[in-house]
């Protein structure tokens, strides 16, 4: 019996302005696809108050419902396998749409230590959830290619007749505060993103990091690693709220894999250009992404920029590892002879910068899930290095502070078996009036670690120029 209820809106207002009333509530989330790709480009979804929370904290999984908050003994991946099962959609109830309703949440890079067993070392907390997903019974779905927003409410938790009641209410709410926001004025407060930028401050100094770069080539001549990312984190104070850096963020860089995730004590900001896994219920996808060069809009700077980016042999090579690093990874999960390149490296155009891209391609073992999926190949090689293990020691032991966030990855399973997460590369993580975010770059046997330095730093001032209008970095 079909349970789920929906609306189908034509000509919505933009995505941003629908989603701002949504924006301060506890774990609303968006997932903004701004690029004009006929796919990747085609869908975003938002939504609030999911019906239930995971979270793993602090070696501590706790399971929420409603106000009620539980520690177990449970494993994430039971609690998710569990509630995934459970409020599955019939078939009747599935639309032809990646995500109508499901988990949204993310995982963070050092949660994946523990998947292979890495020793953890003794570093700052962070303060944030290695993994914390909300269960979402109501979202809506913007279709770029059609300019329409689907509303599409579930009805779950519930089962039964209630069901059916609850997905009405929910859609009536869902509706009613959207009505709300068409009457409004969206009006952004322009206070300055920083009193002082001196307050500023890197985890590494200048000596430390080239100190760092040096070790890890020392390794890579040792034969011990092929290729390493190492990165560095800034941190400093704000006085703007969390959705008006995410605003200016996603003004500047109009990503494919755009995200806001607001948290009880902290919101994740994020403006990602590469996607990490995408399973539409049989056939899996990752896009790794190594290689970068500026993009500025003059035919005379871009054209150089865009052809060195292409003959450049230490980006050829860093790719090239990189794809056969995720060819093995999907290879432990999927059918025997399915994992292939689908396309080979290529220079993808945005706004701001050219991107070196491959894409690879799998059929995932019809005894394999989701999570399987998710276990075999997180994080991503293209912000570890090769070997994938031996990089993430090596990573855990040069770099002074957890990644917490960065180089993790945030997204969707569906409760209808689909998936899609990014890599949470150029991400701010606000913590009250603190933000931090990371910046790092490839190390292999011919990096120079002036250059190697220089790079991040390269990479901070374009956040730092989206954020403030200036490229001043102390």
């Amino acid at each position: 019996m079909n349970h789920a209820v929906y609306k189908l809106i034509r000509n919505p207002a933009p995505v941003r302005r629908c989603f701002e009333p949504f924006s301060g509530d506890l774990y609303a989330f968006l997932l903004e696809s701004a690029q004009g790709h006929p796919q990747r480009g085609r869908f975003s979804f938002f939504g609030a108050s999911p019906f239930a929370v995971l979270r793993r904290q602090d070696g501590r999984t706790t399971f929420q419902r409603g106000n009620i908050e539980e520690e177990t003994k449970a494993s994430v991946a039971q609690l998710l396998r569990a509630c995934l099962k459970e409020y599955a959609l019939a078939e009747d109830e599935r639309l032809a749409y990646p995500f109508l309703c499901g988990a949204v949440g993310f995982m963070g890079y050092d949660f994946g230590l523990s998947f292979e067993r890495i020793r953890r070392m003794e570093k700052p907390p962070t303060g944030m959830p290695d993994i914390l997903f909300g269960f979402y019974d109501c979202v809506a779905v913007f279709d770029r290619l059609k300019n329409e927003m689907l509303v599409f409410s579930s009805g779950f938790p519930e089962h039964g007749p209630s069901r059916k009641k609850r997905a009405r209410r929910r859609l009536e709410e869902t509706l009613a505060a959207l009505e709300a926001a068409g009457r409004g004025i969206s009006v952004s407060r322009q206070a300055p993103f920083l009193p002082r930028r001196s307050e500023w401050r890197s985890d590494f100094t200048k000596k430390r990091y080239l100190a760092a770069v040096r070790k890890a080539k020392a390794h890579i001549a040792a034969g011990d690693i092929y290729q390493i990312n190492l990165s560095q984190r800034f941190a400093g104070r704000t006085s703007l709220e969390d959705w008006q850096l995410y605003e200016r963020l996603a003004r500047a860089f109009p990503v494919s894999f755009g995200a806001f995730f607001r948290g009880d004590s902290f919101s994740v900001i994020s403006a990602s250009p590469e996607q990490f896994l995408s399973f539409d219920g049989r056939t899996v996808t990752t896009r790794p992404m190594k290689g970068t060069r500026p993009r500025t809009g003059s035919p005379g700077k871009d054209g150089p920029n865009r052809r060195e980016l292409w003959e450049s042999a230490k980006e050829k090579a860093e790719l090239l590892m990189v794809v056969d690093l995720e060819r093995n990874d999907l290879g432990r999960v999927c059918d025997y002879g399915t994992v292939r390149l689908r396309q080979k490296r290529t220079i993808e155009a945005y706004r701001t910068v050219f991107q070196a891209t491959s894409e690879i391609e799998g059929r995932l073992h019809h005894r394999r899930d989701r999570w399987d999926l998710l276990r075999a190949c997180f994080p991503g090689g293209s912000v570890t290095g090769c070997p994938k293990i031996r990089a993430m020691e090596l990573i855990e032991e040069l770099e002074p502070e957890a990644r917490g966030i960065y180089t993790g990855s945030l997204g969707y399973m569906s409760f209808h078996g689909t998936l899609q997460f990014n890599i949470l590369i150029r991400t701010l993580l606000k913590q009250k009036d603190r933000v931090s975010f990371h910046v790092g770059g490839g190390i292999v046997a011919d990096s120079d670690p002036e250059k190697e330095y220089e790079e991040t730093l390269i990479k901070a001032r374009a956040l730092f120029e989206a954020l403030t209008g200036s490229q001043e970095l102390r």
